[in-house]
C-alpha cells in the first residue's frame, strides 16, 4: 500500500533506517525539551542574559539537527539522485545550502 503526501506536500519521501530516525528523534526531543526550559524559565521570571544562555543551546542544538539530516541527505537522496543520472539534485542542493546560509 503506498502512502499518499498531501497536495500541499512535496511527493518526494525518505525512507529513514531505524537507528537514523532514532538519531535525528533524540536530537529534536533534546531541543525540545530545552525550550520547554526556556518557558519555564520565562515563567519563573528568570535573568535576561541566563535565558540567552539557553536560547544559544537551542540553537546549537537544532544546528547540529541540520547538519546530521544535510549530512544524510547528501548520504543517500542526492547520492541515489546522482547514480539515477537526476543530477537536477545538486541544483536543489545548491539551493537549499544557499537557503541554510542565509540563516
Amino acid at each position: 500500500m503506498e502512502e499518499k503526501a498531501c497536495p500541499q506536500c512535496s511527493e518526494r519521501k525518505k525512507m529513514r533506517t531505524p537507528a537514523e530516525k532514532k538519531a535525528l528523534m533524540v536530537r529534536l526531543r533534546r531541543a525540545e525539551g530545552q525550550i520547554r526550559g526556556i518557558e519555564k524559565m520565562v515563567e519563573n521570571d528568570a535573568y535576561c542574559p541566563d535565558i540567552l544562555v539557553q536560547v544559544s543551546a537551542v540553537t546549537s542544538a537544532l544546528n547540529s539537527f541540520s547538519r546530521e539530516l544535510l549530512a544524510c541527505h547528501l548520504r543517500s537522496c542526492v547520492v541515489e539522485d546522482i547514480r539515477a543520472g537526476r543530477d537536477e539534485s545538486v541544483d536543489e542542493l545548491v539551493k537549499l545550502v544557499q537557503k541554510l546560509m542565509k540563516g
